[in-house]
């Protein structure tokens, strides 16, 4: 076989595998694309900006990439992955919107007599959080609702059932001293679980649906402060009412 002859029947194979080998970084590339673009999408869905704004950004990125996402299935994030990703950023702003609204209300509620002047609130991630002092709820070393607790605890009944679309999970804290010798609780988890379960209890006296409530005991962890005086223990013996939007189905 001439020169001529071996370098023509080679030549195509080669080319063909050339060609095979530049085509490779397509799919590198539509990868990091697509990845690209859903990161900067859930930057934005994160940062303040105006509802209307967003929802023509997100009509405009819809319309670009319909069609072309099934061009760019690959082994790391295929479209139906992606296109939840982007239901998911949608549903989360919707939610945080929907709390903004309620939490509007609980600024009202402060003002309600029972809690005002010592209930707390603030609007963390979509929650809406609610705090007691447990000083105000239950006699030094109780776990049961004194009178002036259970004015609180009723203080928050008709909010509560006015906005029925909230899970509400009660948590109860210690501070780091424990029961004393020979009480019949044995530690802060004890004393923490059944303050949480016994303002539950008094809820569902008052009406409130108990597939909405939860209670958790969390003894002295996460203190809001050092327990290192008497006034920041105080502080730190508290129950926190946890408010998370009940998501219906579609």
């Amino acid at each position: 076989m001439s020169s001529e002859e071996l370098k023509s029947s080679i030549l195509p194979d080669d080319i063909a595998e050339d060609e095979d080998d530049s085509n490779e970084w397509i799919t590198t590339f539509a990868d990091l694309s697509m990845l690209l673009l859903v990161f900067f999408i859930l930057l934005y869905s994160m940062s303040e900006v105006d509802a209307k704004k967003f929802d023509m950004t997100f009509q405009s990125v819809t319309k670009a990439i319909t069609g072309k996402l099934d061009k760019i299935a690959t082994s790391k994030s295929s479209r139906e992955e992606a296109g939840e990703i982007l239901n998911q950023v949608v549903t989360r702003r919707e939610i945080i919107k929907a709390q903004k609204k309620v939490f509007e209300d609980v600024k009202y509620l402060q003002t309600t007599k029972g809690v005002e002047g010592i209930m707390s609130a603030k609007f963390e991630e979509g929650n809406i959080i609610i705090k007691l002092p447990s000083d105000v709820l239950f006699n030094l070393g109780e776990v049961t609702l004194n009178p002036r607790g259970k004015q609180a605890v009723a203080a928050l009944r008709d909010f509560f059932i006015k906005h029925a679309d909230q899970y509400i999970n009660i948590k109860g804290y210690t501070d780091d001293i424990q029961p004393r010798a020979g009480s019949r609780l044995k530690d802060n988890w004890e004393v923490s679980s059944l303050r949480a379960v016994n303002v539950l209890r008094y809820l569902m006296k008052l009406g409130i649906k108990p597939n909405r409530l939860t209670a958790t005991g969390l003894g002295e962890m996460d203190p809001l402060v050092p327990n290192n005086s008497p006034r920041n223990r105080q502080r730190n013996r508290r129950v926190v009412f946890v408010l998370d939007k009940i998501l219906t189905g579609p």
